[in-house]
């Protein structure tokens, strides 16, 4: 697979991924915005989308934070220039977005975080900043310049009076004009600095990893919902202490003995962060179907040559076991054996699953049973 532009996606991600930025020109040829400004601007009214505007100076303050959902007459308060409008999940709400991150399944789908999408008037900007995670910045309306360049982090100097972190005394080491279809890539820790030259909409195609926190406490917190986890911890062979006060080694053992054989169960890792990683971002896009169908609708439907898709919200992954298949959606787990593992791949390949190829696995009542439920439960439409 190629990324955007051309380049092989082994030599972008052994050369560029988290390592440095990358510059590439008509990425998406032709590219037109998906969403107008205006579009944004009614999303950010709406009170299920997270949206924010940043003023670069308001009322004497820096860099000002404001969120949405907002009223239609706080754009008419906006100064004429120095503003930035933000919509987080574009994705989420214009299929035509979600789209645009088929031409990313190089990068596993568990590491997807969201598009976000930036209009700004000439001179607007959220200011010097960093990002703690992986971002193609994709120009579909109007040019942006950006300057990029070193490494930062939280001992960097920031700007004081504003509840943004942006950088003090920035200086980027390189600039560049991005025009429509134009997209730059930037690794986690990369200081950037990106300013309309006109009307402009930039789309962030960010991607995610857990903090070491995210890993420890959620993996915690279901082992301890497993069945065994409320048992007490036994200790028949105890000796008597020289000192009651002591903590001996032998009870150090048997902590570290309890928590390793828990720790060493990698089923139940892949189990939960199959889970974890697929939780949806915005459960309120997720909603069960108005008309719920049951399996032979699916089928006869699929045969008539509708079209099967995602929830522009939900998430699709999956992991192979040796004997079976766990299926993720949106937080759930479906386990598949035999032949039935073959559906896990192929719903989890594109965001527009093959119809001509799942056909043959719905014959299958269970199977046929699954696709319907995650119809019914909204993670699933048709065309």
């Amino acid at each position: 697979m190629d990324l955007p532009g051309g380049i092989p996606a082994e030599r972008f991600l052994r050369e560029y991924w988290q390592k440095k930025p990358l510059v590439i020109r008509q990425a998406f040829p032709g590219l037109e915005s998906p969403v107008s400004a205006d579009e944004l601007a009614g999303l950010a009214c709406e009170e299920a989308v997270e949206s924010r505007i940043v003023v670069e100076n308001d009322a004497g303050k820096p860099w000002q934070l404001h969120n949405g959902p907002f009223d239609p007459e706080r754009f008419e308060q906006l100064p004429a220039s120095h503003w930035t409008l933000l919509v987080q999940g574009l994705d989420h709400w214009v299929p035509e977005a979600a789209d645009l991150l088929e031409a990313f399944r190089f990068i596993p789908n568990w590491r997807l975080d969201d598009i976000m999408a930036s209009y700004a008037p000439a001179g607007g900007s959220v200011g010097p900043h960093y990002d703690q995670y992986d971002v193609f910045l994709l120009q579909a309306q109007g040019h942006r310049r950006w300057e990029f360049g070193g490494r930062c982090d939280e001992t960097s100097p920031r700007v004081e009076g504003t509840p943004l972190r942006i950088l003090k005394q920035w200086q980027g080491e390189q600039t560049v004009t991005l025009g429509p279809g134009d997209m730059l890539y930037l690794p986690p820790g990369i200081g950037h600095h990106g300013v309309a030259e006109d009307d402009c909409i930039t789309l962030s195609v960010g991607f995610r990893a857990p903090t070491v926190d995210d890993v420890l406490t959620g993996f915690s917190d279901f082992l301890c919902s497993q069945p065994g986890a409320g048992d007490h911890l036994a200790d028949p062979d105890l000796a008597r202490p020289e000192n009651p006060g002591a903590i001996s080694n032998a009870a150090i053992e048997r902590l570290y003995g309890v928590i390793a054989e828990r720790l060493q169960d990698r089923r139940q890792l892949a189990l939960w962060f199959g889970q974890f990683a697929t939780a949806p971002k915005n459960a309120d896009i997720i909603q069960p179907a108005d008309e719920p169908v049951d399996r032979d609708d699916i089928r006869q439907l699929l045969a008539e040559g509708a079209l099967l898709r995602w929830n522009e919200g939900s998430r699709f992954a999956y992991h192979d076991f040796e004997e079976d298949t766990a299926l993720f959606v949106d937080g759930e787990r479906f386990m598949l054996r035999g032949e039935a593992r073959a559906l896990a791949p192929l719903l989890c390949r594109s965001n527009q699953p093959a119809v001509a190829e799942l056909r043959p696995l719905l014959a299958d009542d269970a199977l046929a049973g699954l696709i319907t439920h995650l119809f019914n439960q909204g993670h699933l439409y048709l065309e």
